[in-house]
């Protein structure tokens, strides 16, 4: 692998902009183009886009093509879609022009269950490349799925699994306080759920990285998804919130085995949350409780991302997941 990894950055969100500002600090990485198709960052340096600042000397451009004009590269960070309808097209682009590809689309981080042929073709073109894409992220991608499963090294039983996220969204940007519906009644929080798009996604392949990797048949899968009801006016800088209107959300998922339930995923998320941290829960041989505190979500997806591109860059061709990998650590 090259001292310098020369990266693109597709996607330049707010979490694009910080793996690419992440990516300008970083040793052994090297920021060579970004890519975005907002008109409004198109032709712009890409230093003032992704704030940082400074100058960077080029401009972000709408294609990756184009962002191939201007400097050779040996990876893309990827940061656009959370959904295959969106994101399929981006991945297999990046695939056929020779380019391993880290990004943080959260149906590709686990897809077998839910998406078997668009999972089967990513594979196929990037073994036909020679080329590795990998779908990373604090969650899925560590703390409910690659995590728990590190944990089971040290036991000889595993009779259920749970994990528990709490975040306090008040810390948190703007867009985030909007996805888990800041400010919206319950009316309209539960005709979104109900059309499907509200909650965290990515829980169903976190459960399927879990169940798949100890040998379990997955026979049915539950999610659940309410609303969190503030009782008294919340104010953060993005969402004036008051009492009755909903000021987060709480998803709880449920994989079951024949015997009954074997892993709970529960993710809540509200202004004034209270005791933020997660808590990974293993039954079995022995019973286990870890907790952290001080995961900050942005700053786990952009850190895990770049720590990715070291083992990705040296696997075998193919869509794999974090737990095919080595272990991914900072370096």
């Amino acid at each position: 692998m090259a001292a310098d990894n020369r990266v693109i950055q597709y996607g330049l969100g707010p979490i694009g902009s910080a793996v690419a500002r992440h990516c300008v600090d970083r040793q052994g990485v090297d920021l060579v183009a970004g890519v975005d198709i907002d008109p409004a960052k198109v032709g712009k340096d890409l230093g003032e886009v992704i704030g940082l600042g400074r100058s960077l000397g080029f401009t972000v451009v709408e294609k990756l093509s184009e962002a191939l004009t201007q400097s050779e590269a040996d990876v893309v960070l990827h940061t656009t879609s959370s959904h295959f309808d969106i994101f399929m097209p981006q991945i297999i682009e990046i695939l056929e022009a020779g380019l391993d590809v880290v990004s943080t689309s959260e149906e590709l981080s686990f897809p077998w269950l839910a998406h078997p042929k668009e999972a089967a073709e990513v594979d196929e073109v990037a073994r036909r490349m020679g080329k590795t894409a990998l779908a990373t992220g604090v969650n899925p991608g560590f703390l409910m799925d690659s995590l728990p499963l590190s944990l089971t090294a040290i036991c000889q039983r595993v009779d259920g699994i749970s994990v528990t996220r709490i975040i306090n969204a008040s810390t948190r940007r703007g867009p985030f306080q909007a996805k888990i519906g800041c400010g919206m009644t319950v009316e309209d929080f539960k005709g979104k759920m109900d059309a499907g798009h509200m909650g965290h996604v990515g829980l169903p392949e976190s459960v399927g990285m879990v169940f798949h990797t100890l040998g379990k048949k997955l026979t049915r899968y539950e999610s659940d998804v309410e609303p969190v009801v503030a009782e008294q006016r919340v104010k953060t800088d993005y969402f004036d919130v008051q009492a009755g209107e909903v000021k987060g959300l709480k998803q709880v998922a449920r994989g079951y085995i024949d015997e009954g339930e074997f892993m709970t995923l529960t993710f809540i998320a509200a202004l004034e949350a209270g005791e933020e941290g997660d808590t990974v829960r293993i039954a079995g041989l022995p019973d286990l409780e870890v907790k952290l505190e001080g995961t900050n979500g942005d700053i786990a997806t952009v850190a895990i991302a770049v720590n990715a591109i070291r083992r990705v860059r040296e696997a075998d061709p193919g869509l794999v997941t974090m737990r095919d990998l080595p272990m991914v650590t900072f370096w």
